[in-house]
C-alpha cells in the first residue's frame, strides 16, 4: 500500500509522521522549504509555545526529547500590587522539585511511584511545558531519523492534487519548476501547511473567520525576576501596561504585551520602554538584562469548513488559527495529530469504514470550535476599553477577579477556553449506553485519569504511557498490587475478561489497575488509543465489550477513502461561520 504523504515540515506535520511510524505506518513528507544544508537555523526565542500535560506527554511517548523546555513550579496572578491567586504545580520528575514548595507541593504521606515523580503530589496538578518552537522542530525531526519508513523531502511545494477510490497523487515543484516537477502517490494526504495552507485551497475549504483578533508585542530576555521557575500574570501593574511573563531554562524569559487594538507600529524604543516598565513595577528598578529576541504578532481566529476531503485532510494552522486570551493553537494542532493518527493507521493496515475517517473531523473541528466561541464571548469583556466597562472592571472587584481567572484558564489550558474537550457527540460511541454501563470519575469521550496499571505480564506503567497504540480495557481490582502476579492472572474475573479481550475486532491490550476514580471494584474500561474513554462497565460483558471495540473503529471497513467526506453543518452562532466566501481563503 502506498505511503501516507503529510504536506508540511512544521511541528504537527512532524508529529503526525512521527505518530504514523510508531504505528509502522510508512510516510512521505513535503515541505516547501529548502533542504537542511541550505536551510536558515532559525532561532527565535520570542517564539515560544505553551503545551498542556497531556500534549507534553503525547511528545514524550513518541520519543522527542522536550528538555529545552521547561515545567513551571508555579503560576501566579498579580493585579496592581497584589498577588491575587497562585497555584502550584507538582515537581516534575528529573527537572528539579519546585521552588519554596508548599503543603500542596509536598505534602506528607504522598505515595510515589519509584523512577516517576509526577504525581509524587497527588494534589498539585502537573505543570504545561513552555519551549521554543524551534527545540521542538529539532527534536522532532532527530526522533524521525531513526524512523528507516519516513521520508522528507525539501524544496516540494504541492501544485496539484488528484484522488481517486484508491489514493491521492500529488505533483510538487521545486525551486523555479521546470525540471524539479515530481508526482507523489500516497494513500492518503494531510496538509498540515499552515495558515497559507496550498492543500486547503486546492481541496476548495473555506477557511471563514476574523483577523488580528489581538496584537501582541514579545521580548525574550535573560534576567533575574523576583519568581524563578514560576509564570506571571500582571494586570493593571503600577507601570506600564497588561504583561505576562514565562521562563524558560537559563534564566531566560518570554514577556508578552497585548497591543491596542488600533493596529499601530511598535518602534524599538516603545519595546525598550515596556521592558523597562516591566521589570521596573517587579525589582523596584530596572535590574541588567540581556535581550535576546523581540516580535510583534497578531492572533487570527479562523476555522476551516471542511477538514476532510475524500482521502485529503488538513490538521493544524491549515484547519485553523487560535490564540486570543492565552489560548495555543500549536497545541490543538498536536492535538490534531494525535487524533488523526490512530485512525490513519487503523484505515492503512485493516481498512476503515467512512464512520472512523469522518470522526476525525466531528471531533477535532468541534473542538476547536468550541475553543473559538468561548474567546469570543470572552474578549469584549476582558480586553474592553473606556466607557462603562473601564468604570466596572475599576470599581468591581468581582468582576476583574472573573477576568483574571479566566485570562489563567486560558494561560494554563484549563476551562471553557483550554480545558481538554469531551467528544460526547462522536461517531465513535455506540449508539445507546451498553447494558452495564457505569459511570466513572471521567466522562464517556473524555481523556482518561493517569493511573498505574499492570499488564497480564506483570509489567508496570501509568496508563497514558499506554496510549498510541492497541485498544485499551482496564479491569479495576484491587488487591493486584499486593498478591503476587500467578495468584491473580487466572483468578476472578481475569480469565472470562482475557478471553473476551481475545475476541474483540480491534487489537487491544488488557490491563489492570489497583484503583480508578470514580470506579468500584470490577469495573471495565474500555479506551481508545489516544486515551478517550468509550465506556465503563460493571463486570465482564463479552457482548458490550465488542459492541465499544466495534464503535470505537467505526464499524466494520468498508467504502474506505470515499471521495466525499463530511460537510460540517453551519453554525450560525459561529462568528467565523459568517465571513464572506470572498475572505474564505484569504
Amino acid at each position: 500500500m502506498d505511503p501516507v504523504i503529510v504536506v508540511g515540515a512544521g511541528p504537527v506535520g512532524l508529529t503526525l509522521a512521527l505518530a504514523l511510524a510508531r504505528y509502522e505506518v510508512p510516510v512521505t513528507v513535503l515541505d516547501e522549504s529548502p533542504g537542511e544544508a541550505g536551510a536558515p537555523r532559525e532561532r527565535r526565542l520570542a517564539r515560544t509555545a505553551v503545551l498542556r500535560p497531556e500534549t507534553a506527554a503525547l511528545l514524550e511517548r513518541l520519543g522527542c526529547v522536550t528538555s529545552e523546555g521547561t515545567r513551571w513550579s508555579g503560576w501566579r496572578t498579580l493585579r496592581r500590587r497584589t498577588e491575587v491567586a497562585r497555584i502550584p504545580f507538582a515537581p516534575p520528575g528529573g527537572a528539579g522539585k519546585a521552588a519554596e514548595p508548599t503543603e500542596f507541593e509536598a505534602g506528607e504521606g504522598a505515595e510515589e511511584r519509584p523512577g516517576d515523580e509526577r504525581h509524587a503530589d497527588p494534589a498539585a496538578e502537573p505543570s504545561p511545558l513552555h519551549l521554543p518552537q524551534h527545540a521542538l522542530t529539532r527534536e522532532l525531526r532527530a526522533a524521525l531519523a531513526g524512523e528507516a519508513d519516513v521520508r522528507i523531502v525539501h524544496d516540494s511545494r504541492v501544485a496539484l492534487l488528484e484522488q481517486d477510490s484508491s489514493g491521492v497523487t500529488a505533483h510538487t515543484r521545486g525551486e523555479g519548476g521546470g525540471d524539479n516537477d515530481t508526482v507523489w502517490r500516497g494513500s492518503y494526504l494531510i496538509g498540515c501547511d499552515g495558515a497559507r495552507s496550498v492543500v486547503r485551497k486546492l481541496l476548495g475549504a473555506r477557511f471563514p473567520g476574523r483577523t488580528a483578533v489581538e496584537r501582541y508585542a514579545v521580548a525574550a530576555l535573560r534576567a533575574e525576576l523576583p519568581w524563578p521557575g514560576e509564570a506571571v500574570l500582571h494586570r493593571s501593574p503600577p507601570r506600564g501596561g497588561e504583561v505576562t511573563a514565562r521562563p524558560l531554562p537559563d534564566g531566560v524569559w518570554r514577556l508578552d504585551w497585548p497591543l491596542p487594538p488600533d493596529g499601530g507600529l511598535v518602534t524599538p524604543d516603545a519595546l525598550l520602554a515596556r521592558v523597562g516598565d516591566s521589570l521596573a513595577a517587579w525589582c523596584g528598578e530596572a535590574p541588567a538584562y540581556e535581550l535576546l529576541d523581540t516580535g510583534v504578532y497578531a492572533v487570527h481566529h479562523r476555522l476551516a469548513r471542511r477538514w476532510r476531503c475524500g482521502r485529503a485532510f488538513l490538521a493544524g494552522d491549515a484547519a485553523h488559527l487560535l490564540g486570543a486570551l492565552g489560548t495555543q493553537g500549536l497545541d490543538e494542532g498536536l492535538l490534531d495529530a494525535e487524533n488523526l493518527a490512530w485512525k490513519l493507521a487503523l484505515a492503512w493496515h485493516h481498512g476503515a469504514s467512512e464512520a472512523l475517517l469522518d470522526s476525525y473531523q466531528a471531533e477535532r473541528r468541534e473542538a476547536v470550535a468550541a475553543r473559538l466561541r468561548a474567546a469570543d464571548r470572552m474578549l469584549p469583556a476582558v480586553r474592553g476599553e473606556g466607557g462603562w466597562r473601564t468604570v466596572r472592571r475599576t470599581l468591581v472587584p468581582g468582576a476583574a477577579r472573573s477576568h483574571d481567572a479566566l485570562l489563567t484558564e486560558g494561560h494554563l489550558g484549563r476551562g471553557l477556553l483550554g480545558a481538554p474537550a469531551v467528544h460526547s457527540r462522536t461517531p465513535l460511541l455506540p449508539a445507546a449506553p451498553p447494558a452495564g454501563s457505569v459511570l466513572v470519575g471521567t466522562a464517556v469521550g473524555a481523556p482518561v485519569a493517569d493511573v498505574p496499571v499492570t499488564a497480564p505480564d506483570g509489567s508496570e506503567a501509568w496508563l497514558r504511557d499506554r496510549l498510541g497504540g492497541d485498544l485499551l480495557v482496564v479491569l479495576v481490582a484491587p488487591g493486584t498490587g499486593v498478591w503476587e502476579r500467578r495468584h491473580w492472572v487466572g483468578a476472578g474475573l481475569m480469565p472470562a475478561l482475557a478471553a473476551a479481550v481475545s475476541a474483540l475486532p480491534m487489537a487491544t491490550e488488557l490491563l489492570v489497575a489497583e484503583g480508578y476514580p470514580g470506579a468500584d471494584a470490577h469495573t471495565v474500561l474500555v479506551v481508545r488509543p489516544d486515551g478517550r474513554l468509550v465506556a465503563a462497565l460493571a463486570g465482564v460483558r463479552a457482548a458490550e465489550l465488542y459492541a465499544c471495540a466495534d464503535a470505537a473503529r467505526g464499524g466494520a471497513a468498508g467504502g474506505t477513502g470515499g471521495t466525499g467526506g463530511t460537510e460540517a453543518p453551519p453554525d450560525e452562532s459561529t462568528p467565523h461561520e459568517a465571513t464572506s466566501e470572498a475572505t474564505a481563503n484569504r
